[in-house]
């Protein structure tokens, strides 16, 4: 066999291979054989029919499998010989394959990229303090009744951390927003719902709790609403100013629970010393974990600005597709409608393009940073990803590792995580670090 490499672009070659009329024949001479050692045929004793019997009687399934030999026997040698770094084969164009005829084969491979490494001894991060203030922790302690305040019918004008109980009907101009969006009812008109005065979260029509304030049961007013220029809730609202006319029904306040034993008790402590310090400790857990966060994404950032280089463009494609169908599944859970994807499909894929190419990149650094240091997947990495997603899961941990004896493309896929992982791990434990005031 005869080969040749042809540049399609830094990253994609075309390896050519050419057999030449004896190596075809000889692959069809030994897939005849291998079909008359496996065929039945009545009147013959297994492996003794004719070759001529069995290439008749199989005609078809020999061809199919005559020239799917020929093409992997042609890649197989190919990446022998060239010892092309290949990632993906993206397409085969096998020619015409005949016994007793010369055959060409011309493969589209990806190939890993050679790039330097910059420095990555002592790459700069930035923390914030772990230190946890009083204040801090009072907010979390306020949190901590808030969740387990009791509400109470306040016969008086709504106050902000009240909640009103309320009806509305919106309208754009004359017309009722009911019939723009028929399909959406919580837009339009709800004969009784909750929101909070002046709330710190915003409700399902944005702004509503912010007009609500000094309004008592009884009281009706109409209040003005500007939708956000992108509404993925109901696109047709959005930008729009609507008019929605309010009924409030009742006024509940907020009434705070004792700070007494069983308040303690119910978080895990038996005083408000306790607590304090249960509360301090959790802060800077926290912030710690925030930090190690912070300094991940900072030196992979930092690399990736350092290192220049061009990407597989099949391994972009691929993560540009995973990027999407992530996107598409977390915002159809929220309730954005289909047809709102294929509105933005355009902008979408792009997006989604060039966070595939970040990706992309920051992995095949990570990857060469774990060859030069010599960073393996050990089978405690293993045992500990399989408790982890067990945990995660719900998924016994012998039905994890039976998926991942079956599923080898999977294993790799883990394997290759663990090691992005400990590659991110390294360069943090060697990154220096500047603490912000």
């Amino acid at each position: 066999m005869n080969t040749a490499v042809q540049d399609q672009s830094a990253t994609r070659k075309s390896l050519v291979v050419t057999l030449d009329a004896t190596e075809v024949a000889a692959e069809h001479s030994a897939t005849v054989a291998e079909f008359s050692r496996q065929a039945r045929i009545p009147g013959f004793r297994p492996g003794k029919a004719p070759l001529s019997v069995i290439a008749k009687r199989f005609e078809k399934d020999i061809a199919d499998e005559f020239k799917q030999k020929v093409v992997s026997s042609a890649y197989r040698v190919g990446l022998e010989k060239t010892k092309l770094d290949v990632i993906n084969l993206v397409n085969a164009v096998p020619g015409t394959i005949e016994n007793g005829k010369p055959a060409e084969i011309t493969f589209s491979i990806d190939v890993r990229p050679d790039f330097p490494l910059p420095d990555y001894s002592s790459l700069s991060t930035e923390i914030g303090a772990t230190d946890v203030t009083e204040a801090e922790i009072a907010t979390v302690i306020e949190q901590m009744r808030a969740e387990r305040a009791d509400f109470k019918v306040a016969e008086r004008a709504a106050q902000k951390g009240d909640y009103v109980k309320l009806s509305y009907e919106g309208k754009l101009g004359d017309k009722a927003i009911l019939e723009l969006v028929p399909d959406k009812l919580i837009y339009g008109k709800v004969p009784q719902t909750w929101e909070e005065v002046e709330g710190t979260q915003e409700g399902l029509i944005p702004g509503l709790g912010l007009q609500l304030s000094g309004l008592k049961a009884g009281d009706k007013k109409e209040v003005t609403i500007l939708f956000p220029a992108e509404f993925a809730g109901a696109p047709p609202l959005a930008g729009q100013t609507a008019v929605y006319s309010v009924e409030v029904q009742e006024v509940r306040e907020r009434v705070f629970p004792a700070m007494d034993a069983e308040f303690f008790k119910a978080h895990q402590a038996d005083s408000l010393e306790q607590l304090t310090g249960n509360v301090r400790n959790n802060l800077k857990l926290q912030k710690e974990y925030q930090n190690k966060s912070a300094q991940r994404r900072q030196v992979i950032d930092a690399l990736v600005s350092k290192t220049d280089f061009e990407v597989p463009s099949s391994l972009v494609e691929m993560e540009t597709q995973n990027v999407l169908r992530q996107f598409i599944e977390e915002n159809m859970r929220r309730g954005v409608p289909q047809e709102q994807f294929e509105k933005d499909k355009k902008e979408l894929y792009e997006n989604a393009k060039k966070s595939a190419v970040a990706r992309v990149k920051s992995q095949m650094i990570l990857g060469r940073v774990a060859e030069k240091e010599g960073l393996r997947v050990s089978e405690n990495d293993i045992n500990a990803f399989i408790i982890r997603e067990s945990s995660r899961t719900g998924t016994p941990a012998d039905k994890l590792v039976k998926q991942l004896s079956k599923d080898r493309n999977q294993l790799r896929s883990v394997q290759q995580s663990i090691i992005f992982d400990k590659s991110v791990e390294f360069l943090v434990s060697k990154a220096t670090f500047t603490t912000k005031a």
